[in-house]
């Protein structure tokens, strides 16, 4: 089934680049193996290069929300981008089953966060990777490392103290690509705009009147469930709930946020129009509308809107066939929902100046990136969005050092495989490290 939201697990986090000093300058300690959380730490390399079992490694709930076979694919990774895992340098210890290790590879050095479950067995319940710093690291090396994936990429780095995008570094800003769950930031700014119009508040109680799939906020939950806007914002942005945005949508008016999409700048609007709402764009994906699917992407835009009225009682969840999701992309150049870097970095600048508390709010809930890459930033906003082939994130920030505002922003999509996230993640996170010092 697509993803709309980047993920990688509940226990294993993205990981995230931060400003700790490199540590092939420090001296590598011997650290007693005393507590249970030395214990674990000490034997990060092995973990890494798999000569400890996983099983052995992790308590059963980790197993659980991290299965092997995908915390093999984040290691491979992660060994691919910085190299062979060479030493823990050091550990901090919060306790005898938290703390955090510091482990050099080859090329970089990453800060890893720890926790180990009580019990005679001493395994990790919670495993973080949350900083990894590049040896002279540049905008020029992050972008060849871009360049080089499969398919299509690119990226901007602007300040955006002026209002208009001053592009500090990027390739590709102006091309459009698919964005996932990105296109939520038009929801949430024309649901800003609404709301200092008058016509709804935040504390307005609503229906949960439309579900669907990669759902995390409201999997489950009962439909028309009564939640307040700033609830369903809260959702559609931190957690990237599809229900939550969906719901917004009818709320809204697609053509009400079509038409907020052009006033934020949207350089290419018809490829997005109609705006599609979630449910939609599974069910048109799916093998079981191919009619329907081939009269939309034949059409102009009122065509394309004239087949989703018409089938707007067919296009809901409980039609949706998941089994043709899997395997390779599906649709990701006509089918999804599109803005270019240089678009992102226009509706970041438009919700900015809108002056929302609450829509600010929305996007700082979830940084995308963790606290040790966040440390630089006085304020940090995200949204991400991902789907198979489709990786995005975009975050807007306030730095601390000189309260100057700046957009990080990349995508990525490979119509014939999965994206990665982790390689995504940890290239924007190095942008965003490197945002903090330009």
């Amino acid at each position: 089934m697509p993803r709309l939201l980047i993920a990688i697990g509940l226990l294993l986090a993205a990981m995230t680049q931060g400003s700790a000093a490199l540590a092939q300058q420090q001296a590598e300690t011997a650290r007693p193996a005393g507590t249970a959380f030395e214990t674990r730490a000490g034997q990060l390399v092995d973990l890494l290069s798999g000569r400890l079992g996983y099983a052995d490694y992790f308590a059963p709930v980790f197993q659980q929300a991290v299965p092997e076979a995908q915390f093999k694919a984040i290691t491979t990774n992660l060994i691919a981008q910085y190299g062979e895992p060479v030493a823990v340098v050091s550990t901090h210890a919060i306790d005898a089953r938290r703390g955090t290790a510091t482990l050099r590879f080859e090329k970089a050095v990453g800060t890893v966060a720890l926790s180990v479950e009580a019990g005679p067995d001493r395994r990790v319940d919670g495993l973080r990777f949350q900083n990894f710093e590049v040896a002279n690291d540049s905008f020029a090396r992050v972008a060849a490392e871009l360049a080089a994936l499969p398919g299509e990429t690119g990226f901007l780095v602007a300040e955006v103290d002026s209002g208009a995008p001053r592009q500090v570094a990027g390739a590709q800003a102006a091309q459009q690509f698919a964005v996932g769950s990105t296109f939520k930031l038009y929801i949430l700014d024309e649901l800003a705009a609404q709301v200092a119009a008058g016509k709804h508040r935040w504390d307005e109680v609503v229906p949960l009147s439309h579900l669907s799939f990669s759902s995390a906020a409201t999997a489950g939950w009962p439909k028309n469930t009564p939640v307040t806007l700033q609830t369903l914002a809260n959702w559609m942005i931190s957690v990237s709930d599809n229900g939550a945005a969906d719901t917004l949508i009818h709320l809204l008016g697609r053509k009400a946020i079509e038409a907020r999409m052009r006033a934020a700048g949207n350089s290419d609007p018809s490829r997005t129009i109609p705006f599609l709402t979630t449910v939609e764009a599974f069910a048109l994906k799916g093998d079981n509308f191919a009619a329907e699917r081939a009269a939309f992407l034949a059409g102009d835009d009122e065509a394309q809107r004239a087949v989703i009225d018409a089938n707007s009682d067919r296009l809901v969840l409980e039609n949706v066939d998941g089994g043709s999701f899997g395997g390779k992309p599906r649709f990701i150049d006509s089918l999804e929902w599109f803005a270019s870097p240089m678009d992102v970095a226009r509706v970041l600048i438009d919700l900015k100046a809108r002056g929302s508390t609450q829509a600010m709010a929305a996007m700082a809930i979830n940084s995308g990136v963790g606290p040790v890459a966040a440390a630089d930033w006085q304020y940090l906003g995200y949204k991400g969005g991902s789907e198979l082939g489709v990786l995005s994130m975009s975050l807007l920030g306030q730095r601390k050092s000189d309260g100057k505002w700046f957009v990080v922003t990349a995508s990525w999509n490979n119509p014939d495989g999965d994206a990665a996230a982790e390689t995504i993640n940890g290239l924007v996170t190095r942008l965003l490290a490197l945002a903090a010092k330009a």
